[in-house]
Parts: C-alpha cells; structure tokens; sequence
C-alpha cells in the first residue's frame, strides 16, 4: 500500500509528514487520542513487575529465580522488574550468580530496578550495636544491586519505642546505609511495611531526618496496616510519602467484575502519584488467594493500563 495519503497531495506528504502538519495547524486534538499516543508521546508511566508477585510459584519450585526477568517478559509483556531478597539470599556476595541474574534479564530485554531486602536487622535498632549489624547486614544488597544494575534497594525502617526516638533511630540507620550505598549509585528507599512505618506522617518525618537525595520511599498502595485494629488511610498515607518516591508499588489483593481492586481506588490512588509528578515505574504486587498468581498479576495489569489510558 501507498504511504501517500489525499491530505495536500500536490505537497507529496506521507501520512507522517501530513500528520505533522495537522499538528501544527492546531488540528491534531481531532485525531483519535489513542493515534496521537501511540509512539508520539511516553507513558504516563511504566509497568514493573514484583518478583513477590509470584512468590508461591518460585518457593513451589515452579519457576527458578534466575528464569523471572525472561517470565516477566514473555509471559507478562512486561520489561522491568523489581527482585526480592529472600530468592536469592544466599547469593547476595556470590558474583558468578550475579552475573547470571544480569545475563538473564539483559538477554530477556529487562531492566532490573530494585532489590527488596528483607530478614537482615532492624536499620531502627534501639541497640546501637544491633543497629549498626543491620547497616552492615544490608550492605551486601547495595553492592549486589549496583552488580545487577538497579537503582535501589528496598529497605524496611523497623525500630522500637516512643513516636519521636523511633524517628531519630531509623533515620540514624537510613543515613548511615546511605551513606555508604551513594559512592555506589544506589538509592536507599523504605517501604511502608507495617508499624510505624505504615503511619505517612512519620515516614515522612524519617525523611526530612534523614535528609539524603538518595534515600526515598517506595509507597505501598496496600501496606497500611500499623497494629492490632490500627490502620492508615492509604489515599493521605500514599500522598504524604510521594515527594521522596523512587517507585511505587501497586498492591492488589481483589477484584470486582469489572477488573477494579476492591481495596484500593486505583484511579484515585494513581492521580496521586501522578499529582506529585512521578512518571516512573508501578511495580504490580499481586497478593490475593482468590486468583492464581498468574491471573493476579494479568489481572493488576490490565487495571493499570485501563487507568493510565483513561488519565492519559
């Protein structure tokens, strides 16, 4: 078929070109949105995926950690995800491993984000011998990330105490592990994840504490729950912890007949990511039972494309 179409035929312009002009006449607002989207414009943000997501199928022995990123891919579509430690934990120092991890996802065309670290001490320690065994504990995890070519580790900022002096402990440790994670190029990020840390306003006063361009947050859309019966309001929790964003990590537990997480509002929730000007990657987190995890993560996937077409 011919590129040339009737627009100002005597101009000899392709459907490129005549598009072009459309634009700059001003006219370009009458072609259907999803033309003008497609390989004009970047996405509103990117889809990542949680290596947690599918957590039964890799500790069942279905799937061998070093075959997630390729999964990720051809079976998701998806192009970047985010490791957990627990999979590999007795690999963090072992570079031929590394390095596969590395092949893997680079042969599979997957970029690799993060590390989620977990079972290494409390960066909050009250103890400071503890605290500072937690830092170096967590050290191993910055150095891996920087081999595998992450931009972040994901931490947790557990600590005991009085609102205040658990503010100063985890902020302590956070700084202390940033430091030494920024020579390196890695990113020091706390998720909400239970205890205070699930309370916006005090992760954020860790923050502003810490006061560190590399150490940010990774808003949870889910991980509100404090204690006992306590819970956070996810939509003010999610708000106050995205100045200090790398990433974000898009919770689902549910789904209603329409593919909408029963939860969370995701069409509220992401023009609050979107409000604070990040345009990143939504790492998808698929937790529930009712569905497999495959189904899980299709189906969070699905409700993310919906609502990024949707406040597109």
């Amino acid at each position: 078929m011919s590129d040339q179409i009737d627009v100002a035929p005597e101009l000899g312009l392709s459907r490129r070109g005549a598009l072009g002009v459309l634009a700059a006449a001003g006219l370009a607002a009458a072609l259907p949105r999803r033309v003008l989207a497609s390989g004009m414009t970047k996405p509103m943000f990117h889809i990542s995926l949680a290596e947690w997501s599918l957590h039964r199928t890799i500790f069942g022995g279905e799937l061998d950690h070093l075959n997630f990123a390729q999964t990720a891919h051809e079976t998701y579509g998806i192009d970047a995800v985010e490791y957990v430690s627990q999979f590999f934990q007795d690999k963090v120092s072992d570079q031929a491993y590394l390095a596969q991890m590395k092949t893997a996802a680079d042969d599979a065309g997957v970029k690799s984000l993060l590390i989620m670290v977990d079972g290494v001490g409390g960066l909050g320690e009250p103890d400071d011998v503890k605290r500072a065994a937690a830092v170096d504990g967590h050290k191993p995890w910055a150095e891996a990330a920087k081999s595998l070519g992450c931009h972040s580790v994901r931490v947790n900022a557990w600590s005991e105490g009085e609102y205040d002096e658990q503010v100063k402990l985890a902020a302590d440790g956070l700084r202390q592990l940033t430091e030494f994670a920024e020579p390196l190029g890695i990113n020091v990020i706390v998720e909400n994840h239970g205890g205070l840390s699930s309370n916006g306003a005090w992760l954020a006063e860790v923050m502003k504490t810490v006061d560190h361009p590399m150490c940010g947050t990774l808003p949870d859309f889910g991980n509100f729950h404090i204690s006992g019966d306590e819970w956070y309001d996810r939509y003010k929790g999610v708000k106050e912890l995205m100045p200090f964003a790398k990433a974000v990590s898009a919770k689902t537990h549910n789904f209603d007949a329409d593919g909408n997480e029963t939860n969370t509002d995701y069409r509220k929730m992401m023009k609050i990511v979107l409000g604070a000007g990040y345009h990143g990657h939504v790492g998808i987190e698929y937790e529930g039972d009712a569905l497999s995890e495959h189904d899980g993560i299709v189906a969070t996937k699905k409700l993310l494309e919906r609502v990024r077409e949707e406040l597109s």
